[in-house]
């Protein structure tokens, strides 16, 4: 899983409250077990029309943000299925942060598993960020995990709270299977004596 550290780029404003995982990744979309591939059918209801083509009126479609990599959101963004391919989704087409009221506690935690920081903030700096989004390309924000902070195109900061072990976890890239290979050593150690200690296992 990448570290995440500090993230400057383009956020892309998504007012809509109670999207759900069906919305972030349709359900024709689950067949691959592979987290590589899916960001092209991100938001594919919104993003295309029923023939294929792009619907020019959808954000991520509009040339400002085709390579955002922020997303600020309304309340409850993933609720629904408990599905991962969400933010393999989002992870794949080059979203590393999702801002939002809130958000589905089933969501919000396979986030922190793929290397995505979601930060939840009261709706009324949500608004200020979603104002500063609409702005386009010419107005990034820059999203600081260790300082805890959200620094905006006119030199406005927003700080944020998250789980001391969560920041830990993404700043140094860890995973539930990267903390458990961290303990290698006392795993081949146990191991080897339950091995001698009950050879018949």
């Amino acid at each position: 899983m990448d570290k995440f550290l500090t993230l400057t780029g383009v956020a892309a404003p998504l007012p809509i409250r109670n999207i759900d995982t069906d919305m972030i990744i349709p359900k024709q979309f689950l067949k691959t077990i592979q987290r590589s591939g899916l960001g092209k059918s991100l938001f594919f209801e919104m993003r295309f029309d029923e023939a294929g083509k792009e619907n020019p009126d959808f954000v991520l479609n509009k040339p400002a943000y085709r390579n955002a990599n922020i997303l600020v959101a309304g309340d409850n963004f993933g609720c629904g299925s408990s599905r991962e391919h969400a933010p393999w989704a989002l992870l794949d087409f080059g979203i590393r942060c999702v801002i939002a009221p809130d958000f589905a506690d089933i969501f919000y935690n396979n986030c922190f598993q793929n290397g995505i920081l979601p930060i939840r903030l009261p709706q009324a700096e949500v608004d200020k960020l979603m104002d500063d989004a609409r702005r386009g390309a010419n107005a990034t924000l820059t999203v600081d995990l260790e300082a805890q902070e959200i620094r905006g195109p006119d030199g406005g900061v927003i700080k944020f709270d998250i789980d001391p072990f969560r920041k830990h976890c993404l700043m140094n890239g860890l995973d539930n299977i990267g903390l458990t290979l961290q303990k290698t050593e006392k795993i081949d150690a146990y191991e080897k004596q339950a091995e001698q200690s009950r050879p018949w296992l």
